[in-house]
């Protein structure tokens, strides 16, 4: 009985948790990736993923974060980015109102039985084969996250080597 209220829970919580996609410019600094990290280690919020790279302006990066919580935690996540004093600007995306893309490269093996059936698996899902060696392939594909995730299960039976992932970056659709 105990087990069944603690997975009562734990469904619970999962039906309340929801997903918080940040946009955040900040100055192009030393350690201004280990304060934003330091402050959701800090407040023990989650990370789901994190990718930071210069914008158009040398001086000006841009970080996308992905983070999961209740409304309130993802609420107070964005209230503390904003007390930054490095960022520049932070901006709360809703999945559906803009292009979120992860990127994905993967190292898998391949025999001479299954060699074709590897090529036409990326050939589907739209990845790309950027090396072949005589027993493994390496596979750049970019999508959005789930449909990485998609790829990765079916690349699995193939043996999957190495894998490697940037963590999403967005941007919204509109002209803002």
């Amino acid at each position: 009985r105990l087990s069944l209220v603690g997975s009562e829970m734990c469904i619970r919580d999962r039906e309340h948790s929801m997903k918080g996609i940040f946009s955040v410019l900040v100055e192009n600094k030393d350690g201004v990736l280990s304060q934003i990290s330091g402050l959701f280690a800090r407040r023990a919020f989650n990370i789901d993923s994190l990718a930071v790279g210069v914008t158009e302006r040398k001086d000006i990066s841009s970080m996308t974060i992905v983070s999961t919580g209740d409304q309130r935690t993802i609420d107070q996540i964005e209230k503390h980015l904003n007390k930054k004093l490095d960022v520049i600007k932070v901006r709360r995306l809703e999945e559906t109102k803009c292009v979120l893309l992860e990127m994905m490269l993967m190292k898998v093996s391949y025999s001479q039985t299954n060699r074709a059936s590897l090529i036409e698996l990326c050939s589907v899902m739209g990845a790309k084969i950027v090396h072949v060696s005589a027993k493994n392939m390496v596979i750049e594909f970019h999508a959005a996250p789930d449909e990485v995730e998609n790829f990765i299960e079916l690349a699995r039976s193939f043996g999957i080597l190495e894998l490697q992932r940037t963590g999403a970056i967005c941007m919204s659709r509109d002209q803002r």
